[in-house]
């Protein structure tokens, strides 16, 4: 992991203001930042800093983050959870080379620890949290942030409702990285239900873990570089772009290469685009500016 992660230029360069070492109470759930990571880092020293990469747009990523806030404010100030908006922040998606979100890493004394990535059910979120504070005092990092209280695990939280059983099949799926049976599992709720929303989200956001499982972006940047009308090609990183959070680059290089093909040749790209637009919402403004595009494309 340290190797994969390049934190030295946010750990190198001056301290910004809004860097400097922070005095009186601290939250233990906080939004990072590029221009305040620093400050993170120094934390790091003191307490284990999860750090939560996400993105609006990222189904999993709401499944995920409010069981690590949760089990994060249980344990009354010992972790530091850093949540971090990939669109928002592409420097630190660079450093921690997210490909795929939601990702969780951990900073121990300014050093990333792995812990996961995708959506993880609360009991292995619980089990992986014990798992890095047993590493964290071995590192000596066993500090506690000023003013955090540890609060009782709520007992009496409204029940979630049940999920049908094919939800379920594709849930459980996903958490085992069987992306292949999730999406089975997707394709019967939505023959029986066309208009199952949670499904349909599901279905792209499975499609798209499925699709870049296994693919070395620096590989698939090379490739498409040296046949810039492949589809496939264009494909494999505009899958990877989105995956990692970069919206507009993976919009662009679909639409630079619908743009470039034969009329005949286009279907597959504008149906690709369709279904990403899917996955980032109708009413978000790179979808809007992209569709704007694609339909003076077209007409």
């Amino acid at each position: 992991m340290r190797g994969a992660v390049d934190l030295s230029s946010l750990r190198n360069r001056p301290a910004s203001p809004a860097e400097q070492a922070p005095t009186g109470d601290i939250d233990v759930v906080v939004d990072a930042t590029d221009e305040t990571f620093g400050q993170i880092l120094e934390l790091s020293r003191t307490v284990p800093v999860v750090v939560d990469l996400w993105a609006e747009w990222c189904g999993p990523c709401k499944q995920l983050s409010p069981i690590i806030e949760k089990v994060t404010r249980e344990l009354g100030g010992r972790v530091l959870l850093a949540k971090v908006d990939v669109d928002a922040n592409p420097q630190l998606a660079q450093s921690f080379r997210a490909q795929s979100i939601p990702m969780v890493v951990a900073l121990i004394a300014g050093q990333p620890v792995p812990m996961f990535t995708g959506a993880v059910p609360e009991q292995q979120v619980r089990e992986v949290f014990e798992q890095l504070l047993q590493v964290a005092a071995k590192n000596g990092v066993t500090g506690t942030l000023p003013g955090a209280t540890e609060e009782a695990p709520t007992e009496a939280e409204p029940a979630e409702p049940e999920l049908s059983p094919l939800h379920a099949e594709a849930f459980a799926a996903i958490e085992v990285g069987d992306y292949a049976a999730a999406i089975r599992a997707y394709e019967k709720i939505l023959a029986e239900t066309p208009r199952d929303a949670d499904a349909l989200a599901g279905l792209g956001q499975v499609r798209l873990l499925d699709r870049v499982q296994g693919l070395d972006l620096q590989q698939a940047r090379a490739a498409a570089a040296e046949a810039p009308l492949d589809t496939q090609a264009q494909f494999n990183v505009a899958d990877l772009d989105l995956a990692g959070g970069h919206v507009d680059d993976a919009f662009g290089r679909l639409l630079d290469l619908f743009a470039q093909l034969p009329a005949d040749q286009r279907t597959p790209v504008r149906e690709r685009l369709v279904e990403m637009f899917g996955l980032i919402g109708v009413d978000d403004p790179r979808v809007v500016a992209a569709r704007n595009r694609l339909s003076s494309l077209l007409f």
